[in-house]
C-alpha cells in the first residue's frame, strides 16, 4: 500500500462516499454478503483483523476492507496475489445473460450499507469490479488523489504553514492513522485540549527530570531571553542549558518589570530557585541596566553562580555602533540597501538578477539585524561579477528601470570600483565578529571555553584583514575600540578567562596566554563556585597536574584528541585521575554564553500572555507552548556547529535559539483575541 493512499484511510474512504460525509464508524457489510465474505478469510480479532485464506495477509479494519482486499481495490490496499476470482465472484447465470460474465457477491441486488455523513452509498458501486481490470467506482478512480486533495483543503483552510509536512510528526500522524485503517474516528477537541495534552506533558516532564540529573552533574545556565510581541509587550522567555541540551521552563509578561531591577531580580531569583541553587553556575540576560543591577543583586544573596550580559547581544551592540561611529561602514551599507531595496521590489528585475547569479540572492538572513546588514553586503561581494555584467548588458538597459533615478543610483554604484574596495575594508573589519556571533549563539555546543580566544584572534583577523586591504596600518583602531568598550567593560568575565585557562585546546597550545587577566578569572571562579576550602585546596594542586599532564591526561588518546573534542568531553573521559578539578572544569566548560537569536517575531507565545476569564484555558494554553517549545528545541539539538581547532566546523545548518523558538511563529498560531480581550474560546486554535 502506498504511503499517500494509506495515511489518510478514513479521509479517502469519506471522499469515495460524499463529499461532505464523516466516517464515524466502520462500514457495516450486510448481513447476506458477510456470510459470504467470511469464506475466504480467518478471524485473528473479530472484524477488525481478518487474515486472507489465499495469501495470509492479515486485513485490518474490518469486513468492507478484506472483501476489497480480495477484490484488489484501492479501499483494501494490496490486493490479493492469488488468483481468488472464481471464489469470490458469482456466476448469476440465471438472472443475467452469459456474456455479462460474474459479479462481485451480491451485486444482483442494490443494498445500503450504512449511513455515513447522513447520505448512504450504493454497496453495489465498491464491489463492482470488471474481469481482469481495476475498480470502477464514479469520481474516485484515484482515491489517492482525493485524499490527498483533503489534506491540502485542511491545511489551506486552517491557514496552516506548508512547510508542516516537512516535520516528523505529521509523516508519523499518517502513518499511524493509515495503521487504523478504514473507520478510524479522529480525537475530538476535549480530546486534544485535555486528555492527550496532558499525556504530552507528562512526557516533557519526564524528559526534564533527566535534564534535571545532568544539571547536578555538570551545573546548568539559565537563560532569560526578551523579546517584544506584536502587541508590544515585553516577554522574557526562561530557559535552561546543560551539556543535555536546551529546556523552556516558561515564558512571562515582563512589561512591569524591565524598568524595575527589584522585579527583575524577583524573577530571575525565583527561577534559580526553582532550577535549585546548587546546579546553577549563571545566569545570562540582556545588558541593559535594569538587568545589571539585577544581576548584581541575584549575585550577592546567591553568592555560587555568576550574572553574565549575553554575548549575542553584546556582539551585536558592537557591528550596531561599526555602522554608526564609523563613516565608511554606514556609507556602504545604505548603498548596499538600495541596490538590494530597488532590485527586490520589483519582480521583473529579481527575474533579470537571477538570470546572471545562475538563482543567488544578494539578501542572506542573519542571526541579528546588524549580521543581515553585514551578510548582505557579503553576497554582493560574492556576486560582482554578475552584477556588473547585469547592469552593463543589453537586457538592462532595455528595461524601463534603467531610465529611472533609482535605476541609475543602483547601477553607478554597481559600477563604482571604490564602493567595491569599501565593501571589502567593511567585511575585512565585520567577517571575524560574525564568526564570533555564530560560535556564542549555538544553542547545544558551550561556548564559555572559546569566546576569550576567539575575541582574541577576531581583532588580530581584523588587523591583518585591513592592512591587507591596503588601508592606513591604524585603521583597524576605530574598530577596536568599538570591540574592547564592549568586551573588556561589559561582556569579559572571571567564566570565559576560567573557560579558556581549562580548555584543553588553547592550554596545551605553544600560544597559550597565561597572563594575569587568565590567572585572576580563574581563581576567582574557584573562590566563588567551590564553597568547600578544602576541596578548593585540591583544585590548587591538580591545576599543575593538569599543566604536566599528569595520570590520564599524558595517555597518548587524550594527547591526541585535546586538540579536537568537545573540552567538557575530553575532561569526563580523561580527567579521572583529578576528580576535584574535573567536576570544576566540567561546570565552567559546560555554559553557554548567549541567550539571545535572531529578531523574530514569535507570536506563538502570545497566547499564553492574553488576558482570560477561563483559568482552565489558560493552562491549556501554557502546557501547549510549553510541549511545543521543547519538541522544538529536543528536534534542533541535532543541528550543530562544532568549533575546533579554531574554526568553525557547520556540519549541519544550525538555528539560534531564539530562531528555534520563533519558528514555532511559523508552524504555530496564536488565537487572537476578540475586540473585548475575550478569545474565541469555542475552539484552542494553535494555527498561525
Amino acid at each position: 500500500m502506498s504511503s499517500k493512499s494509506t495515511s489518510v484511510a478514513s479521509a479517502s474512504t469519506s471522499g469515495s462516499i460524499s463529499e461532505n460525509a464523516t466516517v464515524d464508524s466502520k462500514i457495516e457489510v450486510p448481513k447476506d454478503d458477510a456470510e459470504i465474505i467470511w469464506e475466504h478469510g480467518i478471524s485473528i480479532d473479530g472484524e477488525n483483523a481478518i487474515q486472507c485464506k489465499y495469501c495470509d495477509q492479515i486485513i485490518m479494519g474490518g469486513l468492507y476492507r478484506f472483501a476489497s482486499h480480495l477484490l484488489g481495490s484501492e479501499h483494501g490496499g494490496e490486493a490479493c496475489g492469488k488468483d481468488v476470482d472464481d471464489e469470490v465472484y458469482e456466476d448469476e447465470g440465471e438472472d443475467e445473460d452469459e456474456g455479462e460474465g460474474r459479479k462481485c457477491v451480491g451485486v444482483g441486488k442494490k443494498r445500503k450499507a450504512n449511513n455515513v455523513g447522513g447520505e448512504s452509498f450504493d454497496f453495489e458501486d465498491i464491489f463492482k469490479k470488471k474481469r481482469g481490470g481495476s475498480i470502477a467506482s464514479g469520481d474516485n478512480n484515484n482515491i489517492e488523489e482525493e485524499a490527498c486533495r483533503a489534506i491540502a483543503r485542511f491545511f489551506y483552510n486552517n491557514a496552516i504553514p506548508m512547510k508542516a509536512v516537512k516535520s516528523m510528526e505529521f509523516v508519523q500522524m499518517c502513518a499511524m492513522v493509515s495503521r487504523c485503517g478504514v473507520g478510524f474516528v479522529p480525537p475530538s477537541f476535549d480530546e486534544i485540549r485535555g486528555k492527550y495534552l496532558r499525556e504530552e506533558v507528562k512526557l516533557v516532564n519526564k524528559a526534564l527530570e533527566d535534564h534535571r540529573v545532568q544539571w547536578k552533574k555538570t551545573g546548568c545556565c539559565v537563560m532569560v531571553d526578551g523579546w517584544t510581541d506584536k502587541k508590544k509587550r515585553s516577554i522574557l522567555n526562561l530557559l535552561v542549558n546543560s551539556v543535555n541540551g536546551t529546556f523552556f521552563l516558561k515564558s512571562v509578561d515582563a512589561s512591569d518589570m524591565l524598568e524595575s531591577s527589584e522585579k527583575l531580580f524577583k524573577m530571575m531569583d525565583d527561577v534559580v530557585e526553582e532550577v535549585g541553587e546548587e546546579n546553577v553556575v549563571q545566569v545570562v540576560t540582556d545588558n541593559t541596566a535594569y538587568f545589571k543591577a539585577a544581576g548584581e543583586m541575584l549575585m550577592e544573596k546567591r553568592t555560587r553562580l555568576y550574572w553574565t550580559p549575553c554575548a549575542t547581544h553584546c556582539i551585536e551592540r558592537m557591528l550596531e555602533d561599526y555602522e554608526k561611529k564609523i563613516p565608511v561602514h554606514e556609507e556602504i551599507i545604505t548603498k548596499g540597501k538600495k541596490i538590494t531595496t530597488f532590485i527586490y521590489s520589483r519582480a521583473s528585475l529579481i527575474s533579470l538578477l537571477h538570470k546572471f547569479t545562475q538563482g543567488i540572492d544578494l539578501v542572506r538572513q542573519g542571526i541579528t539585524c546588524c549580521a543581515t546588514s553585514y551578510l548582505t553586503l557579503y553576497c554582493l561581494h560574492e556576486t560582482k561579477g554578475a552584477l556588473r555584467t547585469m547592469f552593463t548588458s543589453e537586457a538592462w538597459k532595455s528595461t524601463q528601470f534603467a531610465k529611472t533615478s533609482g535605476g541609475k543610483i543602483a547601477e553607478d554604484v554597481v559600477l563604482d570600483k571604490e564602493f567595491w574596495k569599501n565593501v571589502t575594508n567593511c567585511l575585512n573589519g565585520a567577517n571575524p565578529l560574525l564568526d564570533v556571533l555564530r560560535l556564542v549563539n549555538s544553542i547545544d555546543e558551550p561556548a564559555t571555553g572559546f569566546i576569550y580566544e576567539a575575541m582574541e584572534k577576531a581583532k588580530d583577523e581584523i588587523r591583518r584583514g585591513l592592512f591587507k586591504g591596503g588601508t592606513d596600518s591604524f585603521s583597524f583602531m576605530p574598530l577596536w575600540e568599538i570591540i574592547d568598550e564592549r568586551w573588556d567593560k561589559r561582556l569579559h568575565g572571571p567564566l570565559h578567562a576560567a573557560g579558556y585557562f581549562l580548555n584543553p585546546q588553547f592550554h596545551y597550545s605553544h600560544r597559550f596566554r597565561d597572563d594575569a587577566v587568565v590567572k585572576y578569572g580563574l581563581h576567582d571562579c574557584i573562590k566563588r563556585m567551590v564553597a568547600d576550602p578544602e576541596e578548593r585546596a585540591k583544585i590548587e594542586i591538580q591545576l599543575d597536574d593538569f599543566d604536566k599532564r599528569a595520570n590520564y591526561m599524558g595517555h597518548p588518546e587524550a594527547i591526541r584528541t585535546a586538540r579536537i573534542e568537545i573540552p567538557s568531553v575530553w575532561w569526563r573521559a580523561f580527567g579521572e585521575g583529578l576528580p576535584e578539578l574535573q567536576k570544576f572544569a566540567c561546570r565552567v566548560l559546560s555554559l553557554t554564553c548567549s541567550s539571545y537569536g535572531g529578531e523574530r517575531n514569535r507570536s506563538a507565545f502570545e497566547m499564553v500572555h492574553a488576558k482570560r476569564r477561563n483559568l482552565l484555558w489558560q493552562k491549556a494554553y501554557n502546557d501547549a507552548v510549553f510541549v511545543m517549545a521543547n519538541s522544538k528545541l529536543a528536534v534542533e539539538k541535532a543541528r550543530r556547529v562544532v568549533w575546533r581547532n579554531g574554526k568553525i566546523e557547520a556540519t549541519r545548518y544550525l538555528k539560534s535559539q531564539r530562531d528555534v523558538i520563533a519558528d514555532l511563529y511559523d508552524e504555530y498560531g496564536v488565537g487572537d483575541e476578540d475586540e473585548d480581550g475575550d478569545e474565541d474560546e469555542d475552539q484552542m486554535e494553535v494555527s498561525d
